[in-house]
């Protein structure tokens, strides 16, 4: 059972996400033959200001 942790940071729509699952699902399916019923995705959001990358937080860019 493949088991997937997307990390983003928030700000996409429910369609957007849940295509980008449906993708990664569908590749898994493809490319090393797992029955798509027993892939999980996850997907975490964090706030902008919960996320800081080389010292400046993603909300001040």
């Amino acid at each position: 059972m493949p088991l997937v942790h997307i990390d983003l940071v928030a700000g996409r729509s429910d369609e957007q996400l849940k295509a980008m699952m449906t993708d990664v699902t569908t590749a898994l399916e493809k490319h090393i033959g797992v029955p798509r019923e027993n892939v999980k995705v996850v997907v975490n959001e964090m706030q902008p200001d919960r996320f800081m990358d080389g010292g400046v937080l993603r909300s001040e860019k």
